[in-house]
Formats: C-alpha cells, structure tokens, sequence
C-alpha cells in the first residue's frame, strides 16, 4: 500500500483557507491513507477559549468533517486528521478517521501538552485501531495518536498491543526530539508510523511558537523511509509492506509483543 503525510502551515482560526490549501496538496494524489496535522483546520495556539469555541465542531456531522468525507470519497483514501472537537460543554483535541465509505471514526487526545490543559480536556476513549482498506480492498488495522503522546511509550504500544499495522500520528510539534524518537517508536513496536507535523509558527501575548516540521514515515525496521523539511509544504509518499509488518519475530525464538513479561515489570525489593 502507499501512504502520505501532508505538512503544510495552518492559517489561525480561517477553516476554510485551511480547507483551500489542502485540496490544492490533495489533487492528482493517488494513495491509500492520507495523515494530515493535528488541529489542522483551525491552527494550533488558541489565543483564548472564545477562538477556541469559534473553530470546534461536533464529529461526526461538523463541517470540516463532512469535507473529510468528501476528500476520501474522492480520493479513495482513508484519511486521519487532527481537529478540535465540540461535544456539549466540553473541547477535546482530535483526530478523526474517515473511510471512502463514510466509516468516522475518532481518538480524543490523551496526553495534552503545555496550555492545551487549559483549553481542552483529555481524551477518555483509549487508544483505538480499527479495521479499513486499500483501494484493492486489502484490510489492514490502522492506530491512531495525537502529538504529544509519542513521549509516552506507553501509547504506541497499546495500538501495536490492539493489532496495528499503521499508526497515524497527526501532530503540531514544537520540541525537538520527535523525529529522533519514531523511528525508536517504529523499532520496537515492528510498526509503521506516520508522523505529519505542521510549520510555520504562531504567537500569544508576545510568546510564539514555532513548528519544526519534518514530516515522517518510518518502517517497522526503525528506518525513516520518508522525512520532510522544517519549512516545507508538501506530501511525502512511502509504500508500505504489510506483510512485512505483521511478523514481530525477530529470529527463531524471539517476538517482539509475544516476548513481553507484563508480571515481571513491576520494581522488587533489591535481595
């Protein structure tokens, strides 16, 4: 299967230029899944909760969902993207999952990083894989996390642990160490993941942050099979071989998930 990431720099608050720029990346685009930024449709560093309650939308139903839709209809790709989330009273950080089909799916983010803390609340649905297909109709089990919770090993090894061969990793990164650590993320789950970061930088009250970039995809292997600038707008493309992916043994008496000893990783008294 071939799979891309979009990196591009999210205009503040304007949906629809946001909406605009990514058609334009979209077109003549034939691939299997697409992973666009998180918080892509609205950018990132909410000046106060009333920018925040300007851009949030129910999923499913909410507009930037429903051209989600109409993208994978399209292109007949399964696409994940990261957007804010309106459910009643309360704002989650996204991603959701749409299907050529109209399938919608969606992870709320559940390690929040700096003021997202003050703004949304954590996700409390776990860290989902579901089933989707290639264009040939080959299913495969796609994972999903947001950002920030690439620092806790612990996520991705729930999806390698729920069956993923994919994880999709919609993100808006501004520390440094992201791309050094998927591939580690990569390696030891014997998954592939695909990181699409944004550029570009935004500012709040004389403080500004600003997005590294380097968009990438990287092999079960821990290899990066496809990496980005810090500047560049662009889809980077990588065939993925699920049938690599889906043997974890390393040799003849070692798997990589089988392996595990969860009743021994607890700290004992030193004998």
């Amino acid at each position: 299967m071939k799979a891309a990431y979009l990196q591009f720099a999210p205009v503040y608050l304007d949906v629809e230029e946001n909406w605009a720029r990514v058609e334009a990346l979209l077109e003549g685009l034939d691939v299997d899944l697409i992973v666009l930024p998180e918080l892509f449709s609205s950018g990132y560093f909410f000046r106060s909760s009333a920018d925040l309650d300007q851009v949030a939308e129910p999923i499913p139903g909410g507009p930037t969902a429903q051209r989600l839709s109409e993208w994978a209809r399209d292109t007949g790709a399964t696409i994940v993207a990261g957007l804010p989330e309106r459910d009643g009273k309360r704002c989650y950080n996204s991603a959701v999952t749409v299907t050529p089909t109209g399938e919608t799916h969606t992870y709320r983010k559940v390690h929040l990083y700096y003021e997202e803390n003050a703004l949304f609340d954590p996700g409390d649905l776990g860290f989902p894989v579901v089933e989707v297909s290639t264009r040939d109709g080959e299913p495969y089990q796609l994972g999903v996390m947001v950002c920030f919770d690439w620092y806790f090993p612990e996520a991705a090894r729930s999806l390698a642990l729920g069956g993923a061969d994919v994880i999709a990793h919609p993100s808006n990164l501004v520390l440094p160490h992201c791309p050094e650590s998927m591939p580690i993320r990569a390696r030891e789950n014997h998954v592939y993941t695909i990181t699409a970061n944004r550029h570009g930088s935004e500012t709040k009250n004389g403080e500004e942050l600003t997005f590294i970039g380097l968009s990438e995809i990287c092999g079960p292997d821990g290899e990066v099979l496809r990496r980005s600038g810090r500047t560049d707008t662009e889809i980077g493309v990588a065939s993925l071989d699920l049938d690599a992916v889906r043997d974890r043994s390393l040799n003849a008496y070692n798997d990589v998930l089988m392996d595990r000893r969860p009743d021994a990783y607890v700290t004992s008294p030193a004998s």
